[in-house]
């Protein structure tokens, strides 16, 4: 990667340069969802953040920034979200071939059999979690697991923006307390903390938040009234069930375990889906491939090939077995990948610029207590996410800033690297044009507006570190050995 053109002449934004493109950005993409409705994400947000970022370059540029510099800034920004987009590309091919090989129809099945409606927001969420802490990554567990989890909802008739906040409530507090997780390394290095000591102390603050959340989705539960019988007798009659199906997923939980990269673990159960269904329904593969003059070989490995591409079509006769397998491949994806390089790009000028360090920096300075800094890392959080559109810059940036505030207060950097966790990695899928807002609304199907009122761990999750902050709750603070130098106060 080329070093960042800069000059040492350029000139530092004001505070009105930096506040331009942000207030460009609500005003253009209030007017795309106001205009657009539930399309906005089709293309008129993604027209918004490239003219947005433009705006932003103008002024880099007016502030004596080279346009190789702000060129280069943007190129790197892309390339950096580059395994996020591989990633959801690989959760499509993965979609197209689960739905052709029988493994969600099979997740599907077996969760009417054993999931009550009464618990089943709730049983999600536990899942998910549990799931997410194993393989520490949240992408996964909605890529796979919740896709399942969504169609059992659908069968069930329960609502699919519920189901959606139950599955990444889970997985976002799975991820956020496990030390696989790529978003706690990438805090504990930048605040200079320990993994085991951050993670201790995210649980202080993640345990109550699920906990609140568990006893709202318990509360959301419909009565168990709900007939399974009907469900299962029109699977049985238009497909066959085995546990067998099941093998494309674990293949990707257990590659995830043994920490192969997050793109080939889910790209290889793309592939075992495909496989799975030449060999579990190969007359199915060979008719939808619908060439009927071709070899019957050639016919599997085109249908194989044109699920992984643009998904799977399901022509059963059942309407909502259909609609519900009718979904997945890569080029599915092709909307969402847009969305996130142009937010990337729109990003990735602004931080470039130094334009959200200049909106950040009054708000460090005016910073005078302990809470007060808490909540100021929480909303810097938050801004990040929405401004930069990428979690990873979002969890990165408190790090750098907020470091030395920390350590004159006396407060030990995993104090830093908790709070972080508890709103940078929480908020990014609350926010549509993020990449993980983006992926989730993708993969499970529910565009991020629908569902991030029901992400009750990741809406909850902030307010209850700025609640600790103020009421002195498990405040590290650092000690001062006789060497001199500080460390952390035993918890």
């Amino acid at each position: 990667m080329n070093d960042i053109v800069r000059d040492d002449t350029a000139r530092p934004p004001s505070l009105v340069d930096a506040l331009i493109p942000c207030i460009a950005l609500v005003i253009l993409l209030s007017l795309s969802f106001s205009l657009f409705g539930g399309d906005a994400s089709s293309g008129p947000n993604q027209i918004a953040l490239l003219f947005c970022g433009i705006i932003a370059a103008c002024v880099a540029y007016k502030n004596g920034l080279p346009w190789a510099g702000i060129r280069q800034a943007v190129v790197d920004g892309i390339a950096a979200g580059l395994p996020a987009i591989l990633i959801l590309l690989a959760v499509g091919a993965l979609i197209g071939t689960w739905a052709m090989s029988g493994t969600i129809i099979a997740m599907i099945y077996y969760g009417l059999k054993l999931l009550s409606p009464t618990y089943f927001y709730a049983t999600t969420a536990l899942v998910c979690a549990a799931v997410a802490f194993s393989i520490g990554s949240s992408w996964t567990v909605a890529g796979t697991i919740g896709i399942g989890l969504m169609g059992v909802a659908a069968n069930m008739g329960l609502s699919p923006a519920i189901t959606a906040g139950a599955v990444i409530s889970g997985a976002y507090f799975g991820d956020k307390a496990s030390p696989l997780s790529d978003t706690v390394n990438l805090a504990t290095a930048t605040a200079g903390s320990d993994i085991y000591s951050h993670i201790r102390e995210s649980l202080w603050t993640s345990v109550p938040t699920l906990s609140v959340c568990l006893l709202i989705f318990g509360l959301l539960g419909q009565p168990a009234d709900f007939d399974a019988t009907q469900a299962l007798a029109k699977i049985d009659s238009k497909l066959s069930v085995s546990l067998w199906s099941f093998l494309p997923l674990l293949l990707v939980l257990l590659f995830s375990l043994i920490r192969l990269p997050p793109f080939v673990a889910i790209f290889i159960g793309a592939l075992a889906g495909a496989v799975l269904a030449v060999l579990h329904d190969p007359e199915r593969v060979a008719v939808f491939a619908s060439v009927p003059d071709l070899p019957f070989g050639l016919a599997l490995l085109k249908g194989a090939w044109a699920a992984l591409a643009n998904g799977y079509v399901s022509a059963t006769g059942e309407k909502s077995i259909d609609l519900i397998l009718t979904r997945g491949g890569m080029s599915s994806m092709m909307n969402t990948v847009w969305l996130i390089v142009a937010a990337l790009a729109f990003g990735a000028v602004v931080e470039h610029a130094g334009l959200l360090k200049r909106l950040i920096e009054p708000l460090v300075r005016r910073t005078k207590s302990a809470a007060g800094l808490i909540s100021t890392v929480v909303g810097t959080s938050i801004i990040s996410n929405v401004v930069t559109s990428d979690q990873y810059i979002s969890v990165a940036l408190p790090g750098r800033l907020f470091g030395p505030s920390f350590a004159n207060r006396g407060m030990a950097p995993v104090m830093l690297s908790r709070v972080v966790g508890d709103s940078a990695t929480v908020t990014s899928p609350l926010v549509p044009w993020n990449s993980c807002g983006a992926y989730m609304a993708a993969a499970l199907g529910v565009p991020t507006a629908v569902y991030a009122g029901f992400c009750f761990f990741n809406i909850l999750n902030p307010l209850v570190a700025i609640a600790f902050g103020f009421l002195g709750w498990r405040m590290v603070r650092m000690r001062v050995p006789e060497t001199g130098h500080t460390s952390p106060a035993p918890v």
